[in-house]
């Protein structure tokens, strides 16, 4: 089915034909438009949380075959949503006094309707927006938005509490700045912590590499997301580099007490934590860096396991750990996750290193492989 987001978009495709079969338009104000309706064939068409100049032009559509999803009242968030969100849209509306903005009115709205037990409207508010997430999710990496061809996706997970300070911080900055350099598209949980690390790592790969010291001096001056200046501080790092590169923050707002880092290009952001979370691993195929982290992390880490396991989404992707202490004797993860790989394909796709680069050359070394049917018997 053809989408139509825009309202350019529909008037310039319905100059070309007479009809919008088996399109779906969404979140247009119909009343902009001026077409002849009476000679546009409607069979199979769906509108999806549009404006109509009135109830008779709605019921003119319906006559013509068109499905109709309502606008739906009383919510701060448009579950159909044509695009993903940017920063700049969810953040409008915060200062250090007080926080107005799209972001915080969601969350709020989310925990005071039902964060755990959403009524039935609630629910299917709260689905359709995150479906509306996935299909925006698929324009950008499918090379819709960008017009620069599929994105080779590389994840990087880890702990949200990690300081600005802390080495791995730095490091996992240098792991994201370079793999951009040679054309990866860098995707994170969209908090603080290291999932700042990698959208900071990926917005400054335009820069020249001694920025690198200058934007983290500034950031260690509020080195926690707790602390007093967080926010001020990315921002004036943005304000030094303006232009940096895209990458892309998938966080929830089941997390709402985490603020969304502020150095990714386009956000995807979720209601539900499960489908955010298989997300995140099941777009990386290009590759998985895992810095250390806590119980998330963990968890993270034996989802990834499973969906190479048994080929979910039919292909192998690269799981590169940085952090030999953290990932070998503190926890002994990695050598579990050997002996859970012995004998299948992904047991060649697994690596653990200290060294940024080493995580660079590794990931550049292991392009993803379709999945054996014949591992998923065994």
């Amino acid at each position: 089915m053809k989408e139509i987001h825009e309202i350019d978009q529909l008037v310039s495709f319905l100059e070309r034909e007479d009809h919008l079969i088996d399109c779906v338009v969404q979140g247009l104000d119909l009343g902009e438009v001026e077409v002849d309706w009476s000679k546009v064939k409607l069979s199979g068409s769906v509108f999806l949380g549009c404006r109509f100049p009135s109830l008779s032009f709605q019921e003119r559509l319906r006559e013509g075959g068109a499905l109709i999803f309502p606008r739906l009242p009383r919510i701060p968030y448009n579950p159909y949503r044509p695009t993903l969100y940017t920063r700049d849209e969810l953040t409008e509306g915060w200062s250090r006094e007080s926080d107005c903005s799209l972001d915080w009115q969601i969350y709020e709205h989310f925990v005071n309707h039902g964060r755990h037990k959403p009524n039935l409207l609630e629910s299917l508010c709260q689905r359709l927006h995150d479906h509306a997430i996935d299909d925006g999710l698929s324009d950008l990496l499918e090379g819709r938005i960008e017009e620069d061809g599929p994105k080779k996706v590389v994840a990087i997970m880890g702990g949200h509490g990690t300081s600005r300070k802390d080495p791995y911080f730095r490091k996992v900055v240098e792991v994201s700045r370079d793999l951009t350099r040679l054309g990866y598209f860098i995707a994170s949980g969209g908090g603080p912590g290291i999932m700042e690390a990698a959208n900071l790592g990926a917005w400054i790969s335009n820069a020249p590499d001694e920025f690198l010291d200058r934007a983290l001096d500034e950031l260690g001056k509020a080195s926690v997301y707790s602390d007093d200046g967080f926010h001020e501080t990315a921002a004036t790092v943005r304000r030094w580099h303006p232009q940096g590169a895209s990458s892309l923050a998938i966080p929830t707002w089941f997390y709402g007490h985490e603020p969304s880092n502020q150095f990714s290009t386009y956000i995807a952001k979720y209601f539900s934590n499960g489908l955010r979370e298989d997300g995140l691993l099941a777009i990386a195929k290009y590759g998985v860096v895992y810095a250390p982290g806590s119980a998330g992390t963990t968890q993270e880490i034996f989802m990834d396991a499973a969906q190479n396991h048994y080929g979910t989404f039919d292909f192998i992707s690269p799981m590169i750990f940085l952090g030999e202490e953290r990932y070998g004797p503190e926890t002994g993860l990695f050598e579990t996750l050997e002996r859970l790989a012995k004998g299948r394909q992904y047991e060649e796709m697994l690596g653990l290193t200290d060294d940024p680069q080493e995580v660079v050359r590794w990931i550049g070394t292991k392009e993803p492989k379709r999945f054996g049917r014949d591992q998923a018997e065994s």
